[in-house]
């Protein structure tokens, strides 16, 4: 055939199929980012809008009264800065500690000849589809004496097993001539992990940490349970959530008739609304700044991570 015929042959042809193609695949793609953003762009616009002209409704991209009052009055709480510095310091060491024990374990139980492999993977399998529930947890909480101790937000998430399955799928593809190699110039286990399986790795170690991180970093329940009588260990989420309650708890009073004149007064003061929007941004933009740097994994790590081989 030749290679002129192999290129005109494998040549992308034009015609009005393809242009339909793309009108509608661009008409697809504007419509799912619209979709996406929106929520997002119109929470920003009502916390950047005054709260009681936010009552009147109508905002949707662009704020039409500008203001920061409703950031002000969340960051005037005295805690906010404390707890948002824990919940900083929460996330890293939790996501580091997480995702260097689970991708230990998942080595482990990744390699052949460990002999209670099998035993071991179902046991962490089964704690999938099993709880003691919310009274023994606390119980177990208790005993370990970690209740008013910034270490129950760290190890009782140790090792996540749904984490724990994607990344011993992804070690398990890893050609196991390097495993030999390496034992063959006298390495260990420990060396192995550290200079082979780390390193080729760190897609799915990427993607799991943005799991983990998204998680302790929205974590408040826990808080509520082991150290609500801590201040000093509260977390950002959980006194953005009093914020909320406080609010709420202010504007449960209010008639209708109340609510609409404070609509139509120069006063500018907060709402449960302004409130909720401001918090979600607060609560939003950490995650969404280091997203784009863990992009480039996300996807090779979670589709190496699900099939083996």
């Amino acid at each position: 055939m030749g290679q002129k015929g192999l290129f005109k042959a494998t040549r992308y042809h034009s015609g009005p199929g393809d242009y339909i193609f793309d009108i509608f695949n661009y008409t697809f793609m504007v419509f799912l980012c619209v979709v996406m953003l929106y929520p997002f762009l119109n929470q920003m616009a009502v916390s950047l809008n005054d709260a009681n002209d936010s009552i009147k409704g109508g905002i949707f991209l662009l704020p039409r009264e500008f203001t920061w009052a409703n950031y002000q009055h969340v960051f005037g709480e005295a805690s906010i800065i404390q707890s948002f510095m824990i919940s900083v310091l929460r996330t890293l060491i939790g996501t580091l500690t997480s995702v260097l024990g689970t991708a230990m374990v998942a080595y482990t139980i990744s390699r052949k000849d460990f002999v209670f492999k099998k035993f071991v993977t179902i046991a962490f399998v089964l704690t999938m589809y099993f709880n003691g529930g919310l009274i023994p947890n606390y119980l177990l909480i208790k005993e370990l004496n970690l209740l008013d101790s910034f270490w129950v937000y760290i190890l009782p998430g140790i090792i996540g097993v749904f984490n724990l399955i994607v990344i011993r799928s992804f070690i398990e593809g890893i050609p196991e001539s390097l495993f030999e190699s390496a034992k063959i110039d006298g390495a260990g286990d420990f060396t192995i992990f550290i200079k082979i399986v780390l390193p080729l790795s760190m897609p799915v170690l990427a993607t799991v940490s943005l799991f983990v991180a998204v998680y302790q970093w929205n974590s408040w329940f826990d808080v509520f349970l082991y150290n609500s009588s801590v201040p000093e260990l509260s977390t950002l989420q959980y006194e953005l959530m009093k914020i909320l309650q406080n609010s709420n708890a202010s504007m449960s009073g209010k008639t209708a008739a109340d609510a609409f004149a404070s609509s139509n007064s120069s006063a500018n003061s907060v709402t449960p609304t302004s409130i909720r929007a401001t918090m979600t941004i607060i609560a939003s933009l950490p995650i969404i700044m280091v997203y784009p740097f863990l992009q480039k994994y996300f996807v090779k790590g979670l589709t190496l991570g699900g099939v083996k081989g």
